[in-house]
């Protein structure tokens, strides 16, 4: 889906009272479900990346950056999702050279580059999957979900947006109250700068939590090599308008950016147009990582054309170092303490 203009704030417009009393069920629901105790425990120690909103977050590379820092320990990281429109029935261990995009999601087999990725329906049997696999599960999203028990949950707040409006679905961004997200988490990672994200994090630390700041950092080589260049950017992310500003920021001159809905599924027509635009211009065809993977590797036609050429841009999550020597002795205590359910 596409996240609509109004979500963003920073107060609801008439829009957004249009939908309130559409809210007010949803919130209800989802609340009570939120507030159910966790049914179930992993034999392994459980580190969930969430995010309080629907929409890009820098959810993602927040988890890789945490299985990074894992494996530092010494850990055996691997990775637990739902995966986003993925076609199994039953929990699956991500094998790149034979699941696709359509069959396990795009975010898996992103996540299966630096460590081992279980994808499930059900995230207590995933999670049982995952601990025969290594020492410890970090679950990209299932923040929401209290069937699982976490023995750490961090929320990924883009510092720019906060949470948009701060109305529930479908009036607003916040899948649940924000109130009762921060009362299950220990800590919250603000990606970015701004005053939304300024926001959460006081709200946050009010409560106790940790606050972790960090900045999405493009691929060095790639932001040298694209530095100057014309390009065409395209996107399928839930806020497509960062990665284009990203593009700007590194110096590359971006002739026209193309946003898609969250996590499309790139059409032979969609294809035709975008490399119309690229004949045009003579320009690069710029994407992000988890676009590239969603492109797959099509075996004929415009789609084909498309993989072939287009270019993805690598982000990965840096902290600073309050945050990173904070973020580690979190780690240690959390995953080292004695578990309940």
């Amino acid at each position: 889906m596409r996240a609509p203009r109004f979500w963003s704030g920073p107060r609801p417009d008439w829009r957004a009272a249009c939908l309130w009393p559409l809210s007010l069920p949803y919130a209800a629901i989802a609340g009570r479900r939120f507030a159910r105790p966790p049914t179930a425990r992993a034999p392994v120690p459980v580190v969930c990346v969430g995010n309080p909103t629907v929409g890009g977050s820098g959810k993602t590379p927040a988890a890789i950056l945490i299985a990074r820092l894992l494996a530092a320990l010494g850990r055996r990281p691997v990775f637990l999702s739902r995966g986003y429109g993925a076609n199994v029935a039953q929990p699956t261990v991500v094998d790149a050279a034979v699941h696709g995009a359509a069959e396990v999601g795009d975010e898996p087999l992103l996540l299966a580059r630096h460590a081992p990725v279980v994808v499930s329906p059900d995230r207590t049997a995933g999670a049982g999957l995952a601990a025969t696999l290594g020492d410890v599960v970090v679950m990209d999203d299932g923040f929401q979900n209290p069937g699982l028990a976490k023995d750490l949950s961090l929320l990924v707040i883009d510092g720019g947006y906060g949470i948009g409006n701060g109305w529930c679905l479908p009036a607003g961004p916040l899948r649940l109250p924000l109130g009762p997200q921060l009362s299950r988490a220990q800590a919250v990672i603000i990606v970015g700068a701004g005053e939304p994200g300024e926001q959460v994090a006081a709200m946050a630390r009010a409560r106790g939590l940790t606050v972790l700041r960090g900045v999405l950092r493009p691929d060095a080589a790639m932001a040298t090599a694209l530095a100057a260049r014309p390009v065409v950017a395209f996107a399928g992310i839930g806020r497509p308008e960062k990665f284009f500003a990203t593009l700007g920021d590194i110096g590359a001159k971006v002739l026209e950016a193309r946003g898609f809905p969250d996590h499309h599924r790139f059409s032979e027509a969609d294809a035709r147009g975008l490399l119309a635009i690229l004949r045009r211009s003579g320009a690069i065809p710029v994407t992000t990582e988890k676009d590239r993977v969603r492109l797959g590797a099509p075996v004929s036609g415009a789609l084909k054309a498309l993989a072939d050429a287009a270019v993805a841009v690598p982000v990965t999550l840096a902290l600073d170092e309050p945050s990173a020597i904070a973020l580690h002795a979190l780690l240690n205590a959390r995953l080292t303490s004695p578990r309940a359910m």
